[in-house]
């Protein structure tokens, strides 16, 4: 039976990179993927899904209007899909979330979703907070907070590397602009909760 899967971390825990390299395990066995990443960012050469250690690949867009379903289905129908892979699921909408568990429960196709928990006031993100309500399985990557504990929150840092605490939920941004932290280190860098 095809499951709804949520594979979520902070910053810098290797989503990417562990969706690239399980899309390329089913194409070594000749099965086909369907890969998505969210249309929000639009910095200059940036790939479709790529990762910090130079992985990349091309992939679909959905913005907060795409009917993922219709255009998976449509593709399965031309050629069958072993699965389908969303990175930066944090951006889903709730309906894409029920879109996709539709998918794996009435058309059992597998889908693997790769995101952000929370955003850098430790809130959960829309696709998140769906796909923490609604997945089959949920899948926690780590990420390492300077101390050495894990890293569960995503600070968000101006030019001077100091903590921002107010601001747009989504700003696009990697190192420049995020550390994943633990939480500890997240409510003392904030000045307390």
């Amino acid at each position: 039976m095809a499951k709804l899967y949520f594979y979520y971390a902070s910053m810098n825990a290797g989503k990417s990179s562990n969706l690239l390299q399980a899309a390329f395990n089913y194409g070594e066995r000749g099965m086909a993927v369907s890969l998505w990443t969210a249309a929000i960012d639009e910095r200059l050469g940036f790939g479709a899904i790529s990762s910090r250690i130079g992985l990349s690949s091309d992939a679909h867009r959905f913005d907060h209007d795409t009917d993922i379903a219709a255009r998976v289905l449509a593709d399965h129908a031309a050629s069958p899909l072993a699965c389908v892979m969303i990175d930066e699921a944090q951006f889903l909408t709730r309906a894409q979330v029920w879109q996709l568990a539709r998918l794996a429960d009435e058309s059992g196709i597998p889908v693997l979703c790769y995101g952000l928990r929370t955003d850098f006031r430790g809130d959960l993100f829309e696709g998140s907070a769906a796909l923490l309500g609604m997945a089959d399985e949920l899948i926690e990557l780590k990420a390492v907070c300077d101390c050495g504990r894990k890293a569960t929150m995503n600070m968000r840092i101006d030019e001077s590397g100091k903590a921002v605490r107010e601001g747009a939920q989504t700003e696009i941004g990697g190192n420049d602009r995020y550390v994943a932290m633990c939480r500890r280190h997240f409510v003392a860098a904030m000045g307390g909760a």
